[in-house]
């Protein structure tokens, strides 16, 4: 399985999956894109197997990947305080992947029917999601 993580600003949450993932499925091949260059950076942490950064990564990675996972502002154009391009959240929002979004509310984007959830809780929703694919 091919999976894409996206995470932008410093890359905290796409590291925490990296390492996640890794973990709970050892076999998947996990590309880690950054919108910037601090997000790939925290993501490299986690060893992934693949990272890059910036638009075309992130265009060139959805076209292969087979799920894409992030922030649900990753298929909202000029989100992230900008950081989500229009041609992002198309590739995206276009890919055949399955897509895995996590309800964080900020940036201007607020989910409903989002409680208190951690990003812990959120990021444990995401491999159980993962493991039903």
């Amino acid at each position: 399985m091919k999976i894409l993580l996206i995470d932008a600003k410093g890359g905290k949450m796409g590291r925490q999956l990296v390492e996640r993932i890794k973990a709970s499925f050892p076999k998947a091949i996990i590309t880690a894109v950054g919108t910037n260059s601090s997000a790939t950076a925290a993501m490299l942490k986690g060893e992934p197997d693949f990272a890059a950064t910036g638009e075309n990564s992130v265009i060139t990675a959805c076209r292969t990947a087979d799920v894409i996972i992030g922030p649900i502002a990753i298929v909202i154009a000029d989100s992230l305080i900008g950081e989500i391009t229009p041609s992002m959240a198309v590739a995206v929002g276009q890919s055949d992947a399955v897509k895995i979004l996590i309800p964080v509310n900020k940036c201007g984007n607020l989910v409903a029917g989002i409680g208190t959830e951690t990003m812990s809780e959120l990021l444990d929703d995401v491999l159980l999601k993962l493991s039903t694919l």
